[in-house]
């Protein structure tokens, strides 16, 4: 496999594409220079607002395009040499009605808000997005591919107020927290961006054409700035951890030895766009537990996002073409590095048009099951280049390669996009493996192709695709769920704006995917009708019917269904969610059957106040043999959370998760401090019962109305950001 990466090196790509072409037909914005920095504290009364370029005329693209927002808005914007400023005035007859809250980082989707959007680059590839809520709590994420990663935490900062007309907020972006194009003269582009909660609506400045749908990349406007420093980053982050834990043997709780480990991760600014970062027995201790999934009946395992601060910093660019309807999300998934010793990372820029992004790290090996020999610790490694085309087009090349001797994998292959109309875009991958599963002569190579094509205007929506992979493709660093066949599929939904009535926006979509199974030569189908609205409050309810059949160890079976999904925000306060599907399902056993079950998903937010946060979530899941009628299992999942936010700085939380398949309660209890991303102190404490009891005469447990703790932890976790 090792053949695979010259090989691919080959490719003339900078022969196949012309410069990315500036953001046409958009007025050139440049931003005022700030003599005096503002203050952020959310009053837009310092000197450099009352003189600052500004934009107004916010027209909608959700749920319709081309409406005149009715609140009026208008978006300041100012610089100095080392930060960016922007600044909103969004004005609102009904102050009473603006929905916000004192809540975590990222959490404010449900608020009113707005956003930057800044291309950067002004490549049309990937941008950054600053969101703010009327209170100042900020979010921000990173989008590339058609994909949006709200994972990373950038340092920035933000505040926000509501007064008797409007809620105003004021954003300060250092430079040394985005990567960019250095010059006398820089060229960047935006995208402003206004949400009310009340109505579901998304404003924006420029206004989205109703014939390019939501291709947002190539409709930026863009924004040039002259004389801002050229950014030099060196940041280090060392962080302290210490764990005491405790685990019931033999009825007797025992407690480990306490852990206190000290890490280090550093990053450096080569250029203004290209960063190298390292990290020595980095602390990757999770804040908070993932929430409780099904883990019964699964073909494949369970996806669990990346959270990481050391695999964020350009975690976009491993983002892979052509996988929305594809089992193979992404060739790099680093959420199968679990414990690394070190790590070293260069991402960013390389030329005008070309994207660099290369990640090793040695990871430590689990302990080996009983009987068997410890095996060496792995090494990953990933690598990615990307060439960028006209508007937001790509072409790029993936690599990696998982040791862990005698087994190794190794992956390679090309991918991109290509825009050829507003409303038309091409993505493609194509990648093989080679895989040696006991260090000998025994290689086995596969591979993955898949194209899609994606139509999208204010009236269309039109999706069709094509995937293969062979049965012995492998991606031992990626992430895979089927292999060993051959699908296509085409989704067609038409938008209807409704003039008056319950609806906003009502989307008819029709779908079909096809499958052949290579292992038994059989087929498998696809056939779904549904609907998707959103209503006149703040609503959405979408109802959808599969015909499907599926084949699994060589057999076919019946997998039909109805799905529901509603959510609404029923008041202020209050807000409730709905997902229910009841069908026909298979029971993924050695011996399979065909079944019937309910998958229900209930998740009610509570906000009594605007510091005060009650998240009560509901999932169930049961499944019947379809010949005896008899129950395989019921798997309901209770979780509560509760958070208590006095500020944007420190919140006290407390969860509680029972899960009624395993007789399992988990707690989780935490106090947090971040003063900003990397400069943090957490106290933690969490638990995990049983309903079982120690029955001493056999020495084995046995089930029980009660509940015994089995274990239980303190985590105590410090860092500081040294940013110089």
């Amino acid at each position: 496999m090792t053949r695979l990466l010259p090989a691919a090196l080959l490719l003339p790509i900078s022969l196949l594409a012309s410069p990315p072409a500036p953001t046409g037909g958009r007025a050139l914005l440049r931003p005022s220079k700030a003599v005096v920095a503002p203050v952020m504290d959310g009053r837009l009364d310092d000197p450099v607002w009352a003189t600052a370029s500004s934009v107004t005329g916010f027209e909608t693209f959700i749920p319709e395009f081309g409406k005149k927002q009715a609140e009026g808005t208008i978006a300041f914007m100012a610089y100095d040499r080392e930060h960016l400023y922007f600044a909103f005035r969004c004005f609102d007859p009904h102050p009473e009605l603006i929905k916000a809250a004192v809540s975590r980082r990222d959490d404010i989707a449900n608020d009113d808000f707005v956003c930057i959007n800044l291309d950067t680059f002004n490549d049309q590839q990937s941008l950054y997005a600053f969101y703010v809520n009327p209170f100042g709590i900020q979010g921000d994420s990173r989008f590339a591919s058609g994909k949006e990663d709200f994972s990373i935490d950038l340092v920035w900062e933000s505040a926000g107020r509501i007064d008797a007309e409007s809620y105003t907020v004021e954003m300060k972006i250092p430079l040394k927290s985005i990567r960019y194009t250095s010059g006398d003269v820089v060229r960047m582009a935006v995208f402003f961006e206004r949400t009310i909660n009340r109505r579901q609506e998304h404003g924006s400045y420029p206004a989205l054409d109703p014939k390019a749908g939501y291709a947002f990349l190539p409709q930026m406007a863009p924004l040039e700035y002259e004389g801002l420093a050229r950014a030099s980053v060196l940041e280090l982050l060392p962080a302290f951890t210490y764990a005491r834990r405790a685990t019931r043997v033999d009825g007797l709780m025992v407690q480990e030895p306490d852990k206190h480990e000290w890490s280090l991760t550093g990053k450096a600014g080569l250029t203004s766009s290209l960063t190298l970062d390292a990290t020595l027995n980095p602390d990757f201790s999770q804040v908070e537990a993932d929430a409780g999934q099904v883990d019964a009946n699964l073909r494949y395992s369970l996806y669990y996002a990346e959270k990481r601060p050391f695999f964020l910093e350009g975690i976009e660019h491993f983002n892979v073409g052509a996988t929305a309807n594809s089992p193979l999300l992404t060739l790099l998934h680093t959420r199968t590095i679990v414990d690394p010793k070190f790590g070293v990372k260069l991402t960013g820029k390389v030329g005008a048009q070309d994207t660099l992004a290369l990640l090793h790290a040695k990871d430590t090996a689990q302990p080996p099951e009983a009987g068997l020999p410890a095996l060496p610790d792995p090494n990953v490694t990933g690598l990615r280049f990307k060439h960028s085309l006209t508007e937001d087009g790509y072409l790029g090349l993936f690599f990696t390669d998982r040791e862990q001797s005698p087994r190794r994998n190794q992956t390679g292959g090309a991918d991109g996009q290509i825009r050829f109309s507003p409303a038309d875009m091409v993505s493609f991958h194509a990648f093989g493996s080679s895989t040696r599963p006991d260090g000998v002569a025994d290689t086995k190579s596969g591979k993955a192709l898949g194209v899609e094509l994606l139509h999208d205007t204010s009236t269309w929506a039109v999706n069709a695709g094509a995937h293969t992979i062979s049965t012995d493709f492998e991606s031992d660093a990626g992430y895979l769920t089927r292999t060993g066949f051959s699908a296509a599929n085409l989704n067609v939904s038409p938008r209807y704006y409704p003039a008056s009535g319950w609806f906003r926006r009502l989307g008819p979509i029709a779908g079909l995917t096809v499958l052949r199974d290579f292992a038994s030569g059989m087929s498998e189908q696809d056939r779904m009708l549904g609907i998707s609205a959103v209503l006149r409050r703040n609503g959405t309810l979408s109802l959808a019917y599969d015909d499907s059949t599926e084949i699994f160890l060589g057999q076919r079976f019946r997998t039909d269904g109805w799905s529901l999904s509603a959510k609404s925000q029923l008041s202020k306060g209050f807000s409730l969610t709905l997902k229910h599907r009841v069908g026909q399902a298979i029971w993924y056993t050695a011996t399979p059957a065909q079944a019937h079950g309910t998958q229900t998903t209930v998740q009610a937010v509570i906000q009594p106040t605007g510091t005060l946060n009650l998240t009560l979530s509901w999932l169930h899941a049961d499944l019947h043999r379809q010949d005896t009628g008899a129950k395989l299992f019921s798997y309901p999942i209770s979780r509560a959370r509760f958070t208590w936010q006095p500020n944007e700085h420190f919140f006290l939380r407390a969860i509680g998760e029972y899960n009624s398949y395993r007789r399992q309660l988990l707690t989780d209890y935490l106090a947090a401090y971040t003063y900003v991303p990397g400069t943090v102190v957490y106290l933690g404490y969490g638990s995990l019962s049983k309903k079982t009891a120690w029955d001493a005469p056999s020495g084995m447990y046995r089930d029980s109305d009660r509940f015994l703790e089995m274990q239980r932890g303190l985590f105590f976790k410090a860092s500081y950001l040294w940013r110089f």
